[in-house]
């Protein structure tokens, strides 16, 4: 970026401004009555000034121009902002333009636009996927541009969560079904629901493995209310109507389970988004399972996760598995995410430790031991793994820990005494 566009995306951060002019147009009253806050990214002036002209024949709008597309510190700076839409020019150099897309698509609850003067469908199909709301063509047309500012409006949740506010989020991915991410994450949960009691905190465990999740098996719960119905009411989704549908647990965890019953569930990205956002902003802590079925709301989600948790096993299918998704969802230059060896025994394997490396394309962080009888018992007795005295407790607290930054428990305590022949490995 060169230094005469810092310079000017530093005015633009700063605060300079550029009223739109009143309309003597018949837009709905609540257009007029509410600005939207818009920022419009474009490297050519020309392109900034024409939507800016655009803007004039619409009621006055808080409009920024951001004369190049932004990056590091200016982008943090933007998004902490907060701004109601993002415009975003395509033709500037698309394949840039679509990571910022993604980007912000991914951190932000502002309405992201695109506008370009190309008319391929398939770029239009790549910005939508990205999570881009409307597509404008150039020249723009006031019949495009006020409709979709009023749907931005209509957008606008009028309780936004403040992005200071947000709870942390681990995110627990299965490489494969049966690879014990369910296990995995509600030990999770309820080790740091213990310690975050402590500091007078709270945590939500979310159970994302739909339709089939088992998390509630798992914890011992149960209730009447699963996801399902949070994502089915989205609409009016807060952290009181979603509280309704909660179950707890003994350690103090919140739990939204799975549904009881087989239910064919065909949410929409925007509820599940709503869904994490209201638990965010209700809560400390989130955890959430989501299984072994990843779509593309699962890239967003790992993007926003404080720490995402890829769990697998040593065998050949499962590092196969978990190389196409590392991949996929975590590519080089990107936050990668903490993998997880479960059931984990170095003399049974027949894998050795290069291998593993090599197969995942990075070290794993956590090496868990296997111990059926244990696990078999806690689910008996309706009693966490992690709340007793075995090699599984001690890696999952040094999780919790090392995660959250917590600890208040006596094997918590205790960490520096332990010889932590499975624990997380040097990255």
């Amino acid at each position: 970026m060169s230094q005469e566009g810092l310079s000017a995306l530093d005015m633009l951060l700063a605060g300079k401004t550029q009223a739109g002019k009143p309309s003597g147009g018949h837009a709905p009253q609540t257009l007029r009555a509410h600005a939207l806050s818009i920022v419009i990214m474009s490297p050519e002036e020309d392109r900034r000034r024409e939507i800016a002209a655009a803007m004039n024949a619409l009621p006055p709008q808080n409009v920024k121009e951001c004369p190049a597309y932004p990056e590091g510190d200016f982008l943090e700076n933007l998004l902490r902002e907060d701004y109601d839409v993002i415009m975003i020019d395509l033709d500037g150099n698309p394949s840039h333009a679509l990571y910022l897309l993604e980007t912000i698509c991914s951190r932000s609850n502002a309405t992201v636009m695109v506008f370009s003067e190309s008319t391929d469908s398939d770029l239009l199909v790549q910005c939508m996927r990205a999570g881009a709301r409307e597509f404008l063509r150039l020249p723009v047309e006031q019949a495009a541009l006020e409709p979709a500012m009023m749907r931005a409006f209509a957008r606008r949740p009028a309780d936004r969560p403040a992005k200071a506010s947000q709870g942390k989020m681990f995110v627990f991915a299965s490489v494969k079904g049966g690879s014990g991410a369910t296990t995995v994450a509600c030990n999770f949960a309820v080790v740091l629901a213990q310690m975050a009691a402590a500091k007078s905190q709270r945590c939500l465990f979310v159970d994302f493995s739909l339709p089939l999740g088992d998390a509630s098996i798992l914890l011992g719960v149960s209730s009447m209310y699963s996801t399902l119905n949070a994502l089915q009411n989205a609409e009016r989704l807060d952290s009181n109507f979603l509280s309704s549908l909660l179950s707890k647990h003994s350690s103090g965890l919140d739990v939204l389970a799975a549904p009881d019953r087989y239910i064919g569930i065909d949410s929409s990205e925007d509820a599940r988004t709503r869904l994490i956002a209201v638990a965010r902003q209700a809560y400390d802590y989130v955890v959430l399972d989501m299984g072994s079925t990843l779509d593309p709301l699962s890239r967003t989600l790992f993007r926003e996760a404080t720490i995402s948790y890829l769990v697998t096993q040593v065998s050949v299918t499962e590092l196969r598995n978990s190389n196409r998704i590392i991949s996929e969802f975590f590519p080089v230059g990107t936050r990668r995410p903490e993998v997880v060896l479960n059931r984990y025994n170095p003399r049974s394997a027949g894998i050795d430790d290069e291998s593993i490396k090599k197969a995942l394309t990075m070290e794993p962080q956590w090496k868990i031991p296997g111990d059926y009888i244990a696990v078999r018992d806690s689910i008996s007795m309706k009693n966490s793994v992690a709340l007793t005295k075995s090699p599984i407790s001690k890696v999952i607290h040094q999780m919790v820990e090392d995660a959250a930054g917590l600890s208040g428990t006596a094997q918590g305590s205790q960490k520096a005494g332990i010889l932590r022949l499975f624990s997380k490995q040097t990255k």
